[in-house]
């Protein structure tokens, strides 16, 4: 997938729109950033710029504001820390549309910095409204996106915005996950081990049926294993399940015969106790007294998967040159239900295999298992990441440039 790469465009004296990801995690009291690898995943980007003479303007989204100006979701804080990171001063326009960002916009000097406010604070953004993209595109001569974590949203600052140029180039982190997981997909090195988890087999069917036809192994965890289990005549107690994908379950499950397709053979099961209800009147729950179980009882629910999974799992990944990870093996934010997300995060970083880790979960559990630098490329986009591993293409590429 060949895109216009930003060391393909003439930067020097251009006003450059940068489309970025800065949605980053923050303090809700003070709004200090909690993790800025978001940030500093565009600092190479954003450099290459300043370096080559370009008048750099950033936008990008931060939060949930529903379309209204909501200063809890401002990025104010976001100029400051990226000002701290650049060692150089960032301008900062009130909004992200209008005579303020586009005066501040056409009086930037060469190597300059300038990031807009929220692009959600506009309903529009999300709705890819036409006339919102254009004063977007007022702001800048060329387009580059970066940010790979909205990629599959056809949003007006990922894809509307692309219309009013002549180049739309990809960013330096663009292009990386792009290139990573096109190679996965496309000319894996064999053999290639799949390993996917997470709450519902719904959201990884397509993945999965992509991927069968590629991948010598695919390792199921998480709570989507128990409604494969179920479609096998297994006792599930009482774990998470999506009965009415059972019969979807039994068809993957029949395509799957041709390669090593496994699900785990024993489990940490505990009690589950509902509590109190969530602000959005959903029940909670909450597991205790765990267990080590092969078959899980009435009464008990799956929270991880156990040590013989564990050792085989880590077995096959052990052997395999390419390796793609999306979803954890449990309820791995509870430390008693961490050791199987954990451990098999610490088999894919010893492999020396081409690793790939999925955005979101997956990438949490990589950083908290102590071995993030030990993986080949841990994406920044978890939705993205599913999409393009589903085999769908990306509005935010397909909008780029072909070269």
């Amino acid at each position: 997938m060949k895109k216009l790469n930003i060391r393909d465009l003439e930067l020097k004296g251009k006003k450059v729109l940068v489309r970025v990801d800065f949605n980053v995690p923050q303090d809700k009291k003070t709004l200090a950033i909690k993790d800025d690898s978001r940030i500093l995943g565009a600092l190479p980007t954003i450099n290459y710029l300043i370096e080559h003479g370009a008048k750099v303007i950033l936008m990008s989204h931060l939060g949930r504001p529903e379309g209204q100006v909501n200063m809890q979701f401002t990025l104010k804080p976001v100029a400051d820390k990226l000002s701290e990171l650049l060692k150089k001063p960032v301008k900062f326009a009130a909004d992200c549309i209008g005579p303020e960002a586009l005066k501040l916009s056409q009086e930037l000097q060469e190597g300059q910095v300038l990031l807009l406010e929220n692009l959600r604070f506009h309903a529009e953004e999300e709705k890819n409204d036409p006339g919102f993209a254009k004063q977007l595109s007022e702001l800048g001569d060329l387009y580059v996106n970066d940010a790979f974590g909205t990629a599959h949203r056809a949003h007006a600052s990922t894809e509307g915005v692309t219309k009013h140029f002549k180049q739309n180039a990809a960013g330096f982190l663009m292009e990386k996950e792009i290139d990573y997981l096109s190679a996965a997909l496309d000319k894996p090195d064999h053999p290639f081990v799949a390993i996917l988890g997470g709450a519902k087999v719904s959201d990884k069917i397509a993945v999965i049926e992509n991927l069968i036809p590629k991948a010598d192994a695919i390792l199921i965890g998480g709570a989507m294993a128990y409604t494969f289990l179920l479609a096998q005549g297994k006792e599930v107690g009482s774990s998470l399940v999506e009965k009415d994908k059972v019969e979807m379950a039994k068809d993957i499950l029949k395509k799957s015969q041709e390669i090593n397709f496994l699900l785990p053979s024993d489990h940490i099961a505990a009690e589950k106790k509902e509590g109190q209800p969530d602000k959005k009147g959903k029940p909670t729950f909450s597991f205790v007294n765990p267990q080590e179980v092969t078959e899980i009882p009435k009464g008990l629910a799956g929270v991880d998967i156990g040590p013989q999974t564990i050792a085989e799992y880590s077995r096959v990944v052990a052997g395999a040159k390419t390796v793609v990870w999306n979803g954890p093996m449990g309820i791995f934010e509870t430390p008693e239900y961490a050791r199987g997300t954990f451990e098999i995060a610490r088999a894919v970083a010893a492999t020396g295999a081409k690793s790939i880790v999925g955005g979101g979960d997956s990438a949490s559990a990589v950083h908290l298992s102590g071995v993030a630098q030990k993986i080949s490329h841990i994406s920044t986009g978890g939705g993205a990441s599913l999409e393009f591993l589903e085999g769908k293409v990306l509005p935010g590429v397909a909008a780029l440039t072909d070269k």
